[in-house]
């Protein structure tokens, strides 16, 4: 899939490629709870998840790009379901803005994007899930027109 979509007069949004990686996980890792669970230093698992994801047409992970850096990403992945009729659903995974553009209307604009893209694809909602102690990205998404409508529960699995 070619896209390349302006996504605010700064930044504009394209498909992931593999040479992203170090950005993206660089991303992800750049706050007090991703420091916990990312490893930047050892970029092996997250090529092998990134050959992965984009060899799959049910997941597009995007960035979004400004000055030639990468500044934010996340992930659509459209499921399907027999529940509510058979619909789509897309999930929406790993949103993140580089601290330097956080306040700037990239992370509104990444996430309608997504809601749009989710649509024309077919899914009848747009989910995600978010860690119980980001308060601030909760009313992020609330004023998106998200609201908490259920509970999560994960179960960690050994490796």
């Amino acid at each position: 899939m070619d896209l390349s979509v302006a996504l605010t007069p700064a930044a504009t949004l394209r498909r992931a490629r593999a040479d992203d990686v170090p950005a993206l996980v660089g991303l992800l890792a750049d706050d007090p709870l991703g420091r916990t669970r990312e490893s930047p230093t050892d970029l092996a698992p997250y090529r092998r998840a990134f050959a992965e994801v984009d060899a799959d047409p049910a997941h597009l992970l995007v960035v979004a790009e400004a000055e030639h850096m990468v500044v934010g990403t996340l992930q659509l992945s459209v499921l399907t379901s027999l529940s509510r009729g058979g619909a789509r659903r897309g999930q929406v995974e790993a949103v993140r803005v580089h601290r330097d553009h956080r306040g700037s209307g990239l992370g509104s604009a990444l996430v309608r994007w997504a809601v749009e893209e989710a649509a024309g694809r077919g899914c009848a909602l747009i989910q995600l899930t978010n860690d119980a102690q980001r308060a601030d990205a909760h009313r992020f998404y609330e004023r998106l027109g998200f609201r908490a409508s259920h509970t999560g529960f994960k179960l960690e699995l050994p490796r």
